[in-house]
């Protein structure tokens, strides 16, 4: 019975060609090849958000006389609603860290080198539309801190020149945080955001079955001969033994350090002290923080840094079209130090602003450990990439 419907299905969606397809792949084996599974863990996490996401808008009511009393009701009468509440909240802030890592592994890999432009193009875009699942999320719950938290980040749009007002009134769904905010935020949770996210992310896993998995200049100009695995079973199994020690990472979080509630928002109290975003924006709020007040030519200083943070994202958005270097020589020096001076200046902001410096402590082990491995690694291969 299973092979005549395997027949039947092959017959009219051609199995066949996808099964010769995943068994044709290959993956690159060399001592960056690690990396290669962070763009699987995001995936993974984004699967587990789906899910759990599903789960809760079961019981959910985007309004703000009942977007609290919902969330409450799933937290102590719905069974084990406590967790998946949890779960989806740790694994949304897992999944943006993964997506990060992988962002900063191709970049140091030089992995959006011809023909893989649009490969780093759609990848940059799904970060972003990853934070703003983040940002519209984060009110959803409609406590206080997520209030005034969304109230402090919409502010900051009003300060863009000339469209600031119109920002502010698109986001917020009128001039302040209310009732409609959390039902435009809602739509864009649920609705715009998945839309888009699910078209870029079959976009992004054509270009990278039509390119394959790239590798460094390094491993390119060596004349050693350069060994693959096979993409199934070999790397697949590889990807899941990961999948299942990141599941019980998201199951430890979440039964450890449950997701908290917090006071019901109330937009006639005063703001709470020490309003903070959620750790992926904190670079960018503490730089704010920072600048100075005034102004130059007219032009408030907290407006020309929210420009300047637009102007990087721009050029990290295009780099592959601007970086010609690599296309030609093979290497980027200059990137390369921009990578990692961007990597450091958002690891320092974020310590500095939750007033804990372990974090740099932290990534400054990683990155020796992780040098101390690759020479290592290169040693024992007898030079072998």
């Amino acid at each position: 019975m299973i092979r005549r419907i395997a027949s039947w299905l092959n017959d009219r969606i051609g199995l066949d060609g996808l099964r010769h397809v995943a068994e044709e792949k290959t993956v690159p084996v060399h001592r960056h090849t690690p990396w290669y599974y962070l763009g699987g863990m995001t995936l993974f996490l984004f699967f587990v958000q789906v899910g759990t996401g599903i789960l809760l808008m079961l019981y959910y009511r985007p309004s703000a006389q009942e977007a609290y009393e919902s969330i409450q009701f799933i937290l102590t009468q719905v069974s084990f609603g406590w967790l998946i509440r949890s779960i989806h909240s740790w694994s949304a802030n897992l999944m943006i860290a993964a997506a990060l890592a992988h962002l900063f592994s191709v970049l140091f890999l030089k992995a959006y080198r011809p023909p893989r432009e649009l490969t780093w193009m759609t990848g940059f875009a799904l970060l972003i539309l990853s934070m703003g699942f983040g940002f519209s999320g984060y009110l959803l719950p409609w406590n206080k801190l997520a209030y005034f938290a969304t109230r402090v980040g919409t502010d900051i749009a009003g300060s863009v020149p000339f469209v600031g007002g119109f920002l502010v009134r698109f986001l917020r769904g009128g001039d302040h945080v209310t009732g409609s905010t959390l039902s435009r935020f809602y739509g864009w949770h649920v609705a715009i955001l998945p839309a888009l996210t699910t078209f870029l992310l079959l976009l992004h896993l054509v270009l990278v079955q039509r390119h394959g998995m790239s590798v460094s200049p390094s491993v390119e100009r060596s004349p050693h001969p350069r060994r693959t695995m096979r993409f199934l079973p070999d790397f697949l199994l590889r990807d899941l033994f990961g999948w299942t020690l990141a599941l019980g990472v998201l199951a430890a979080l979440a039964a450890l350090f449950p997701w908290e509630l917090g006071e019901k928002a109330d937009p006639f109290a005063p703001a709470p002290p020490n309003i903070r975003p959620e750790w992926y924006f904190m670079a960018m709020f503490q730089m704010l923080r920072l600048v100075p007040g005034g102004a130059v030519l007219g032009i408030e200083n907290e407006a020309i840094a929210i420009l300047s943070f637009g102007a990087i994202g721009g050029v990290a958005f295009f780099l592959p079209l601007l970086d010609r270097s690599v296309a030609t020589r093979g290497k980027s020096p200059v990137v390369t130090v921009a990578g990692a001076a961007a990597l450091a200046f958002l690891i320092g902001m974020t310590a500095w602003g939750y007033h804990a410096w372990w974090p740099v402590g932290v990534a400054v082990a990683v990155a020796a450990a992780g040098w101390i491995a690759g020479r290592a690694t290169a040693a024992n291969q007898g030079g072998h990439p």
